[in-house]
């Protein structure tokens, strides 16, 4: 059985930090959506500059400063070089962030349900999410300032 991609932060800020920067604050350290995530069932597209490859998450489960669930509903992967199946590997896959207070600060859990080994994606998708999750995410909560995708 394929492991999903799964990785644990510890950062500085606090839960409430965390859960916002999960929710409407995606451009300060992975991408700038079209839309920002309040509720449940909302929508943001997250386009990755020159603006060819895409995906969209759908807001699954929202608990506040605890927890949050996005689908993929809608992917276009471009990677040069890489077969036509990788355009679409993600649909359907979703991205659930735990979020647990320490003593210090507060830990950031993500599990990418679907985001597995045996896909074509697989390394190019773990390493960007190394960069963004485990490095942009955590500088921006522990200093204000992330590295989002910028193109």
């Amino acid at each position: 059985m394929s492991e999903n991609y799964k990785r644990t932060i510890y950062v500085s800020a606090n839960a409430d930090a965390a859960f916002a920067a999960l929710t409407s604050g995606f451009e300060h350290w992975w991408t700038k959506p079209d839309q920002l995530i309040h509720k449940v069932g909302d929508r943001a597209k997250f386009t990755f500059p020159p603006g060819v490859s895409y995906w969209t998450f759908e807001a699954v489960k929202l608990a506040p400063s605890t927890y949050v669930e996005l689908e993929c509903v809608d992917a276009l992967h471009i990677h040069e070089g890489q077969p036509k199946e990788i355009e679409q590997e993600w649909l359907g896959s979703s991205l659930k962030w735990s979020i647990s207070p320490e003593a210090d600060g507060t830990k950031i859990e993500l599990e990418h349900v679907g985001l597995t080994p045996n896909l074509l994606c697989f390394d190019i998708c773990q390493a960007g999410w190394d960069m963004f999750f485990t490095d942009s995410l955590k500088e921006y909560l522990n200093t204000g300032v992330g590295k989002p995708h910028k193109g």
